[in-house]
């Protein structure tokens, strides 16, 4: 049994969908978000035409790539905090994972156009909210159990993340994940509860980061 036109037809453009923010997704974060459409087009294997029956503009596209991305890292995160035995191992482990935040980073830090996008949406607004009432409950977990350092918030975790995530220009791809990898185990040797010298200032907090 084959299915009707409609369902392929429903099927196929969920596919070209996909295939679009794939591409854009990928061009995005080694390029930043002014690439062509046409060159996300042809890395997705579509026509323009198709793009931007899907896309209207590339503020659509800012914008859907930028909530998929989202949604992925809010999962993550909260996979995490179901699989892990401790808050703490769930924080060491999204960092751990912090690559897939890459994208929605450098689209905030890189291009203004797509910080305006990421600032004035709600649907990115309310991810992004929940996203930090995730990463709050594990920065206030892990300091309950006693290996997070007392000094910090919510609000610095995630500029570290955002510090973290720059983009390293004229470095190679392995170059870059060989410092990401390195710079990730100093900043948890940092966030560690233990005989540490006090930060300046107060503790950040998620309502901190509100433009």
């Amino acid at each position: 049994m084959t299915a009707d036109p409609e369902t392929r037809l429903r099927a196929d453009a969920r596919r070209n969908r996909d295939q679009i923010l794939a591409a854009a997704r990928a061009i995005f974060a080694a390029q930043g978000a002014e690439v062509p459409m046409e060159e996300i087009a042809r890395s997705a294997g579509v026509g323009v035409g198709t793009l931007y029956r899907r896309f209207p503009d590339r503020d659509a596209l800012i914008r859907a790539v930028a909530v998929d991305n989202f949604d992925r890292v809010l999962r993550d995160a909260k996979a995490a905090k179901d699989e892990e035995p401790s808050d703490w191992d769930a924080l060491i482990r999204l960092l751990h994972q912090s690559m897939e935040l890459q994208l929605s980073i450098q689209l905030a830090m890189v291009s203004p156009r797509a910080l305006v996008i990421l600032r004035n949406d709600p649907a990115i607004k309310a991810l992004r909210d929940e996203l930090l009432v995730v990463l709050g409950g594990f920065v206030q977990g892990a300091q309950a159990e006693g290996r997070l350092r007392e000094d910090v918030g919510t609000g610095d975790v995630a500029m570290l993340f955002a510090t973290l995530l720059r983009q390293m220009p004229g470095k190679g791809e392995e170059v870059a994940r060989i410092a990401m990898r390195r710079c990730i185990g100093i900043m948890i040797d940092g966030l560690r509860a233990g005989k540490t010298e006090p930060l300046p200032g107060r503790a950040l907090t998620g309502s901190d980061l509100d433009p």
